[in-house]
């Protein structure tokens, strides 16, 4: 009877315990979605009125060096404590020292809406994570948390700030709980990520009218062992795809780092390039964001070479220290690269351009779930299969490398990298080179 008793009383306490947590995160988490969502919003509206102003005025594009300067001369004078970016966030979540600078928001916010102005190929994910973690990190200087709770808070962060700019609130929860740490789930903050996460794109499409793309794959074939081989031999091309990126974005940034002391040209350098690339393709499909040839990769067939020109652009942009993310590009190349692949793999080309859209990302940033759960929210029901075979793939044949050199090994990809566990993506690619 006693047993019984203390069982129950056991159950209780575990009950009020669990009452607590939830609570807890659900009114931090609460926080954390309205401003990251509200920083997002105003961040896609600011894109947007970049790309319309950059595309009825072209000639704005002449400017990109001037504009790589002013970029390059704020932060290496005012913002080389916040410069590191994502990575900065990765080596927080891995061993927490200090809290994020406030000043990283509206840093990223101009480096990244200057960058898309002027005509830089980039992205908008990584702006969004940063801005995301370093207003969720804010919280730490009220409530003086614990250094594991921070850790919580930062990728509650992460994931309001994915799942609001792309509308994937399932996707960027698991992208913040997966990026981190290759082969591994934190589930310490599953609450967390995925409250903030729905809240952030709650609050940045309801709140504030800020809608997403909408992608269409009306043909999906039956899975049969045939079709999971040629999904097999799409996401190998995927995956190599995404660690050329990488690397490609890595070996530029080193040659002007070794070439150039003052970092500040490198922007000018990679300014000049791109207006110069831009002038002899004769065409702007390759600057900025390109939303536009990512929805028609999926119902026209673009020039085989689109993927690579827009790798080409940039990691040349990216590489020399101008703004943005990885990500919408990643999905421009991915997109592009299953139209392309359609004229071989006797696959729908809607259904090769969605794999590519999130089998290239899975690749690069080492998170085959989180991608795998974008393609079922931006495509539907259906895809879920083909989706998950091109991103576990792609993940496997990208090795260990990616775009977020602050990444660890907690599961090798193959036994014969098991040497790798333990140690960063960057430890690695210094270790390769000696």
């Amino acid at each position: 009877m006693r047993g019984h008793l203390k069982a129950i009383l056991d159950q209780a306490i575990y009950g009020r315990n669990l009452l607590g947590y939830l609570l807890k995160w659900l009114f931090f988490s609460t926080i954390i979605g309205v401003l990251s969502g509200s920083a997002s919003a105003i961040f896609l509206k600011s894109l947007e009125w970049a790309t319309n102003w950059r595309e009825a005025n072209v000639w704005i594009i002449y400017l990109l060096p001037l504009a790589g300067l002013l970029i390059g001369v704020i932060y290496y004078y005012f913002g080389k404590d916040v410069v590191g970016g994502n990575n900065l966030i990765l080596s927080e979540i891995h061993n927490p020292k200090k809290v994020l600078k406030l000043r990283m928001v509206p840093f990223i916010f101009f480096g990244t809406v200057v960058t898309h102005l002027f005509g830089g190929s980039a992205g908008r994910e990584g702006s969004a994570i940063q801005m995301g973690s370093s207003i969720a990190d804010q919280l730490s200087h009220f409530f003086k948390f614990l250094r594991v709770d921070r850790k919580i808070l930062l990728i509650a962060g992460m994931s309001a700030g994915f799942g609001s700019v792309f509308g994937t609130p399932l996707a960027g929860a698991v992208f913040g709980l997966e990026v981190f740490i290759i082969g591994r789930l934190s589930y310490d903050a599953i609450l967390p990520a995925l409250f903030a996460s729905v809240i952030a794109d709650h609050v940045t499409e309801v709140w504030w009218g800020v809608g997403h793309s909408i992608y269409e794959i009306s043909s999906i074939p039956d899975m049969t062992l045939l079709n999971v081989f040629y999904a097999s031999i799409a996401g190998i091309c995927f995956g190599i795809t995404s660690r050329i990126f990488s690397e490609g974005i890595q070996c530029w940034k080193g040659f002007l780092h070794k070439k150039i002391a003052f970092s500040p040209i490198h922007a000018v350098v990679g300014g000049v390039l791109i207006v110069i690339l831009t002038e002899l393709i004769g065409t702007t499909m390759y600057n900025g964001l390109g939303l536009d040839t990512i929805s028609a990769s999926f119902n026209t067939v673009l020039p085989s070479y689109a993927f690579a020109l827009k790798i080409l652009f940039t990691v040349i942009t990216l590489g020399a220290g101008l703004k943005g993310g990885e990500v919408t590009c990643l999905f421009f190349i991915g997109a592009t690269l299953g139209n392309a692949l359609s004229l071989f793999i006797p696959l729908p080309m809607a259904l090769l351009a969605g794999m590519g859209f999130v089998a290239v990302f899975a690749g690069a940033s080492n998170t085959p779930l989180a991608c795998t759960i974008m393609g079922i929210e931006l495509f539907g029901a259906g895809v879920e299969i083909f989706v998950g075979i091109a991103c576990v793939v792609a993940y496997l044949f990208s090795g260990h490398g990616g775009i977020y050199a602050a990444q660890f090994v907690g599961t090798s990809k193959h036994r014969s990298f098991e040497h790798h566990q333990g140690k960063s993506l960057s430890e690695i690619k210094s270790r390769d080179k000696t």
